[in-house]
């Protein structure tokens, strides 16, 4: 009998233990969401949906990646802009900072266009008395949304995936209990378009506008439908025991107990560079096609979860506290800002992170703009674009170490587009070789200045930085993932482009050193000791940062091919020759060539600490003095800011070793923040669904929140394998596995009562090795596919 407990009492425990870690992979809820920034978000990577889980209507907001406003850009929009190039830098040479600023503009261009949403499918429901045992959750271990509920006795339930082996968008209905379903689809959009039915389907189709004013520089929205964007949604039943009936605008299912629907979107988008009107896809027929191809509901589901996992399975993380793991997420918010420890929240938070990235991010498709693949507004804050002085990039800033180096795939063919362009870019506004970006682009890979030829302001919009930052990623992917192939076809002739650019756009200081002029840091401000504020400067640090970032990347990447060694010596002679970084009065990283004050003091952006993170010409333990001057910097910019701002001082702290102040930041990134629709630059955190708060809804922050987190436990940037280098005393304990360092490493470790005490390694190639775990080095020699057992740290 004794045995007959124990064993029940242990298998109790075992399932207990099993959906507690379940429930760690779920976010839930017990109401429908009121917003958009409390519905669930499902992706594919080219289809998105959000699921607001009402019980008499539900919704569902519609997106599609490639249905954007606008058409190829014309390149040449601003002949004249080279020819104010000279006489900038004059005045900037002259001191007359207000000159230069007024000069610039001139080297504008216009704005970019908008991600459009697609519209909304509502299912409206004949329900019939009360409702009780509401639950809602998303399960991203499968990336599955379920509701159910309770009315006169009949469970209702819905499930909903989207499944990217078949591009279609799944959902089932159930019924169960004395009563049926009963309920109505219906369509409709906030761009132009119209609703039919089409055998037994449903059609939605219509078009974008061609060009979208940004929020706050007008209200402009034109369409012509010879030229714009196309898109289409379907939907049709799959299976049902009720009855359908299909009308002109309507889908109806009464009577059944169960029903799968289908919806299929697609857009005529057919290029960066080609007409989406006149030369478009025909994407009517490639809706119908996906509908046509569509198994049973049993074999989409296995496809789903299949293709899913093999992705989302490849790295696991416990922190502890897996009690926790089945209460409401908001609940569970509001008591950690309360100061409850919930390690299951951080852990479930940088699962999360994946889960948007598979979910938003697919080899094939378009990189994540500021909102994933999720907006519902016409006039989207900042036109859910392409941010190139921090927002673009930091959505794959934890990409590789994540193990999932196929979702960096878009943004590095993005950048291979945007180098096109940006040829034509350099050279009409810079008279320069090699390609560069600016501050905004967008599916058309626009790479000019923006501001519409004079009225933005230069501390974004005459940025030309952002060709070199995206840049550093195509390295990145490389030291990662060893493909030399990539390197040689795909990378290296990118970052030759950029490399060139920077080569003809650098010019000399008074003392001779290497600079840039024009030179701004991102939307910062400096006063000069006359009073002036201004945003325009010569040598900015973020500048020197990032090109020197690049110029490493591109002499090792020429070393490793053999490549260009002409070009390779040109590089590393004007690496010596680059203005160094320069420490201030306060013993801060200086941002402006002088030792300038900031309009300021706290502000969002870091930029000028680029060389610590996302960087690494400044570390711990080869440049101390920098690293202290960031560390300085780093205090007295706060650990607040917009969400964007609170992930990059996570990062930030954790190159800096220390996880308390990295664990401080992330605390504030996980901040509830009740409802989105304010603009702000400051207060960021979290909402219900864990969207990011800027506020409103930026992705970046999920993105480098999960960079953050990944950081605090492995680093390898230096040379060698970093092991929990920034943990704070809130981790006593953890369990991380499948986590990747530079050079293809495979890492699984564990730890308690703060200390290390199992690291496992696993090789992608053979050679040596170096792993460091608090004041320990090791070298080890390893081959490729063999796992090593690092027991000399422990």
């Amino acid at each position: 009998m004794k045995k007959r407990f124990l064993f029940a009492a242990v298998l109790i425990l075992f399932i207990n233990q099993l959906f507690a870690q379940q429930n760690n992979h779920k976010l839930l809820y017990d109401q429908p969401a009121r917003q958009f920034e409390e519905a669930l978000p499902l992706g594919n990577g080219r289809l998105g949906v959000m699921v607001y889980g009402g019980v008499n209507t539900e919704r569902f907001s519609l997106n599609e990646a490639t249905l954007w406003a606008g058409g190829p850009i014309n390149p040449d929009m601003n002949p004249k802009a080279k020819t104010y190039l000279e006489p900038v830098r004059k005045a900037l040479f002259a001191e007359n900072y207000k000159k230069a600023d007024s000069l610039v503009r001139f080297m504008q261009g216009n704005f970019s266009e908008s991600y459009a949403p697609l519209g909304n499918l509502f299912f409206d429901f004949k329900h019939r008395g009360e409702t009780s045992g509401y639950k809602r959750e998303l399960d991203i271990q499968n990336a599955i949304t379920r509701i159910s509920y309770v009315i006169n006795g009949t469970t209702y339930t819905r499930e909903t995936f989207i499944s990217h082996p078949d591009q279609l968008v799944v959902v089932r209905f159930t019924a169960s209990g004395k009563d049926k379903l009963d309920f109505t689809c219906r369509l409709n959009s906030l761009l132009k378009h119209s609703v039919s039915r089409s055998g037994k389907s449903l059609l939605m189709k219509g078009f974008s506008p061609v060009h979208i004013s940004p929020l706050n520089h007008g209200n402009e929205v034109i369409w012509d439908d010879v030229n714009a964007m196309r898109y289409s949604a379907q939907v049709k039943v799959l299976q049902t025991d009720g009855e359908v009936v299909v009308k002109d605008s309507s889908l109806t299912i009464s009577g059944g107990r169960e029903a799968v629907i289908l919806l299929s979107m697609a857009t005529s988008y057919n290029g960066f560079d080609v007409n989406p009107g006149t030369h478009g896809k025909d994407e009517l027929k490639a809706a119908a096609g996906y509908l046509q191809k569509a198994g049973s509901y049993a074999l989409l589901l296995k496809n789903h979860i299949s293709d899913f996992r093999k992705y989302y399975d490849r790295v696991g993380i416990s922190l502890g506290d897996g009690d926790k793991a089945g209460m409401n997420t908001v609940d569970r918010l509001n008591a950690f800002a309360a100061g409850k420890n919930d390690n299951a929240l951080v852990a479930l938070y940088y699962q999360y992170s994946r889960y948007l990235l598979i979910s938003s991010s697919r080899a094939g498709g378009q990189s994540t703009n500021l909102q994933g693949i999720w907006n519902e507004k016409v006039q989207p804050p900042w036109s859910s674009n392409y941010t190139t002085n921090i927002n673009a990039e930091m959505n794959y800033w934890g990409v590789e170490t994540a193990n999932l180096p196929e979702m960096h795939q878009p943004l590095l063919d993005f950048i291979g587009r945007l180098a096109k362009t940006g040829a034509v870019t350099a050279r009409n506004y810079y008279g320069a070789g090699g390609w560069v970006l600016h501050h905004n682009t967008d599916i058309w890979a626009m790479t000019n200045p923006v501001g519409d030829f004079g009225k933005g302001s230069p501390s974004w919009a005459n940025w030309p930085m952002g060709g070199n930052w995206m840049a550093t990623h195509l390295w990145e992917h490389y030291a990662f993932t060893q493909d030399i192939e990539y390197l040689r076809e795909q990378a290296y002739p990118l970052m030759k482009g950029a490399v060139q650019f920077c080569l003809d756009f650098l010019t000399t200081d008074k003392r001779g050193n290497l600079i840039t002029a024009p030179s701004t840091s991102p939307e910062n401000y400096y006063i000069t000791p006359g009073g002036y504020t201004g945003a325009v400067l010569y040598g900015g640090t973020a500048d020197l940062a990032i090109i020197r970032e690049l110029f490493n990347d591109y002499v090792k990447a020429s070393d490793i091919l053999n490549a260009d060694p002409d070009m390779r010596t040109k590089v590393k002679s004007a690496l010596k020759k680059m203005l160094p970084y320069q420490i201030g009065k306060e013993g801060n990283l200086q941002e402006w060539y002088y030792d300038w004050k900031d309009e300021d003091p706290k502000h969002r952006h870091l930029s000028h600490l680029f060389g610590a993170y996302p960087g690494y010409s400044i570390t711990s333990a080869q440049h101390p003095l920098l690293a202290d001057a960031v560390r300085k910097t780093l205090t007295a910019r706060t650990n607040d800011g917009t969400g964007w701002a609170i992930t990059w001082r996570i990062n930030l702290w954790a190159r800096m070793q220390n996880g308390e102040r990295a664990y401080d930041a992330l605390k504030k990134l996980l901040r509830f923040v009740g409802s989105g629709a304010e603009v702000k630059m400051q207060g960021g955190g979290t909402y219900a669904n864990l969207f990011c708060a800027h506020p409103p809804f930026q992705i970046d922050g999920n993105f480098g929140g999960g960079a953050g987190i990944a950081e605090m436990i492995l680093q390898s940037h230096q040379g060698f394998i970093d092991l929990l280098p920034a943990i704070p005393v809130e981790w006593k304990e953890g369990k991380v596995k499948g986590l990747v360092a530079r050079g293809g490493y495979l890492m699984d470790l564990e730890w308690k009562e703060g200390k290390l005490v199992s690291a496992v390694l696993k090789a992608k190639n053979s050679g040596m090795c170096k792993v460091k775990y608090r004041n320990r080095m090791i070298e080890i020699s390893v081959v490729a596919g063999k796992k090593y057992m690092l027991n000399q740290l422990i």
